[in-house]
């Protein structure tokens, strides 16, 4: 796939993002749902070599195809590895699968009911070498926990600023302000942060776009004008904490919106399991959220 094949499956194809790119540190806990305890390793390689081997795992499996699972989102060191003594970004092309990387460094301490991203000085670096691996876009993001409009119009400053950026290197920035699905001003938040982003996407200069990754509305429907704009290529949905179950049947109520999972995606893998156990829950894992993704319900007011 070149990068015009791949924009026009990412803005239309009929699947959903895995997200693969858990970082430093959300391994251990990664590992530890795939039954791969703490004392496993003794140092920091050891431990990604490991999350490395469950993510092959996954990108090799018969069922991780291009038909249903239309892009990934890889962790810098999973983007430099190999697969199948290929290029990580390369395995996935082949399968039909259109590469993406986390590049945030992780949060800021709360302020203002928010967590920006920390500084990335050596994000052109980073983006320089995705592109020539051909890694398509990226992933940054921030997260709002308080209602306050203060500090979610300056995480949406911060994304479109890291957006641009991403985007001067001819590469697509999905944009996640995740809002917690614990917030007790959840709602409140939903509704000032598509605001704020409605404002910052006007801003960007006719024929860019972006895509954004948001949690599943308290409100369904509540990002229709963001799923409808069209200086938005798609709009994905995390999973934010909820069990697969669940995070289906919050993502199936919301209209144009389709999965970028992760723990709803491996909740149920384990490295004891055999090629077969492990192939056959993953295929059951990746149907169920590609049918919330594309067999969206009705909800009546």
């Amino acid at each position: 796939m070149n990068t015009a094949e791949m924009t026009a499956k990412i803005a239309a194809g009929n699947g959903f993002i895995a997200a693969l790119d858990q970082s430093g540190g959300s391994t251990p806990k990664a590992l530890a749902g795939y039954g791969v305890s703490d004392d496993a390793w003794a140092t920091d390689e050891e431990m990604f070599g490991l999350i490395h081997q469950m993510r092959s795992r996954i990108i090799t499996s018969p069922c991780f195809t291009g038909e249903k699972v239309i892009g990934a989102i890889l962790f810098e060191r999973t983007m430099d590895g190999q697969v199948d003594g290929k290029p990580t970004p390369q395995a996935l092309i082949e399968r039909g699968v259109v590469p993406f990387i986390k590049i945030d460094k992780g949060l800021e301490d709360e302020a203002s009911g928010v967590q920006l991203m920390k500084p990335m000085p050596d994000l052109d670096a980073l983006l320089t070498r995705a592109k020539a691996l051909g890694v398509f876009g990226t992933k940054e993001r921030s997260v709002v926990n308080l209602a306050n409009r203060d500090g979610i119009a300056a995480v949406v400053k911060q994304q479109f600023e890291v957006g641009v950026q991403v985007l001067s290197h001819g590469m697509m920035p999905i944009i996640e302000p995740e809002v917690n699905i614990k917030s007790p001003e959840r709602a409140e938040a939903d509704a000032i942060l598509r605001d704020e982003i409605l404002k910052a996407l006007d801003e960007l200069p006719e024929g860019q776009q972006v895509m954004l990754k948001l949690s599943i509305p308290a409100t369904p429907g509540l990002f229709d004008p963001l799923v409808d704009h069209p200086k938005v290529l798609r709009v994905v949905a995390l999973s934010g904490g909820y069990k697969r179950p669940e995070a289906c049947a919050e993502l199936a109520k919301n209209r144009g919106m389709i999965a970028s999972f992760s723990r709803a995606l491996l909740e149920d893998l384990r490295h004891g399991m055999s090629d077969a156990e492990f192939d056959a829950s993953l295929a059951r894992a990746i149907d169920d959220i590609h049918c919330a993704s594309t067999d969206k319900v009705a909800v009546t007011a």
